[in-house]
């Protein structure tokens, strides 16, 4: 579902490349049936290394990083990609709208992050201290991620979507766009329960955000 949607987009010029993070299941095999789209494997694991493999593979100038279990609506690329326009601009991000999970979570995720997460970014931005940016939905300018060094591979999960603007704001701004918005699934939430999982990823981002990226366990 995924690469359905990432193929069927109404950018006019924009390459695909599936990163098979050692999967054992039947990724590549899937991956490779859809017409135009480069599948790499990298077999070190984790998150930034699958991450710095696409980004060596990739030739645009934009890198847009998206997570295996998004779905992206036709016009993403386009509005992702219109911050650009601005040579100022480096990274460009937006929320999630969690499709999968039922009830209040759903709704009230999206409005904090249309709104609280819309304010703290402008606040940390101001703090010269980075901003926010989710994983799965992020545009970065491809010059200024090669002159940050890439992605941090020894960021194995938490903290990466703060480490990217807080490195790339050196060499530019970061948007925040409320209305950029990517559905996500909300199965890790699901799994660990919203309590838990909100409240790893709200220790990382601050110790990112104050301290400096460390190997996680």
């Amino acid at each position: 579902a995924t690469l359905g949607d990432i193929v069927a987009q109404g950018y006019p010029d924009y390459e695909v490349i599936v990163v098979d993070n050692a999967s054992t299941d039947k990724t590549f095999e899937t991956a490779v049936s859809f017409p135009g789209v480069t599948v790499v494997r990298e077999m070190n694991k984790g998150t930034m290394w699958a991450c710095e493999r696409g980004r060596k593979e990739a030739s645009g100038d934009i890198i847009v990083r998206m997570d295996a279990d998004c779905l992206p609506e036709k016009d993403w690329l386009s509005r992702g990609a219109q911050h650009f326009a601005d040579p100022t601009v480096v990274v460009a991000s937006g929320p999630y709208d969690y499709y999968d999970y039922e009830g209040s979570f759903r709704g009230l995720s999206l409005f904090i992050q249309r709104n609280f997460f819309f304010l703290m970014h402008k606040l940390f931005q101001a703090l010269k201290l980075g901003g926010i940016t989710m994983g799965g939905n992020t545009f970065m300018r491809a010059s200024a991620l090669q002159s940050a060094g890439g992605f941090d591979t020894k960021i194995t999960f938490y903290g990466d979507d703060t480490d990217i603007p807080k490195r790339l704001s050196k060499f530019g701004a970061c948007i925040y766009d409320r209305n950029l918005i990517m559905k996500s699934s909300a199965r890790r939430f699901k799994k660990d329960g919203i309590l838990k999982l909100q409240a790893k990823y709200t220790y990382h981002f601050f110790r990112t955000i104050f301290g400096g990226s460390q190997k996680q366990v």
